[in-house]
């Protein structure tokens, strides 16, 4: 599985790179801030919703430490999405949100 720090993802964001940014965070968490521009599909959810994901684009997974996106990854993997993981989740954030 392709794996990536939140710095790293802030920087691609700050440098205009195109990326799909998926936040598998419950509502409560996300209600306390996300990325902007960032996907929210719920982890429990992600089952029923993939199918609004093109298997053609790669989707960065992200949740508050990096477990539940590490589990959601392996879950997209196996039904032939590209996916990586941010290992450090929203608390590797450095800094504001952008």
């Amino acid at each position: 599985m392709k794996e990536m720090t939140a710095v790293q993802l802030k920087q691609m964001i700050q440098a205009g790179e195109h990326v799909h940014v998926i936040d598998v965070r419950e509502d409560e968490e996300v209600a306390f801030g996300m990325i902007p521009s960032v996907i929210h599909i719920k982890m429990g959810d992600i089952p029923e919703r993939m199918n609004e994901l093109d298997k053609n684009e790669t989707y960065i997974i992200i949740c508050r430490s990096g477990v539940r996106s590490e589990h959601v990854c392996r879950y997209l993997e196996a039904h032939g999405y590209d996916v990586c993981n941010v290992i450090d989740g929203m608390l590797g954030w450095d800094g504001e949100l952008v």
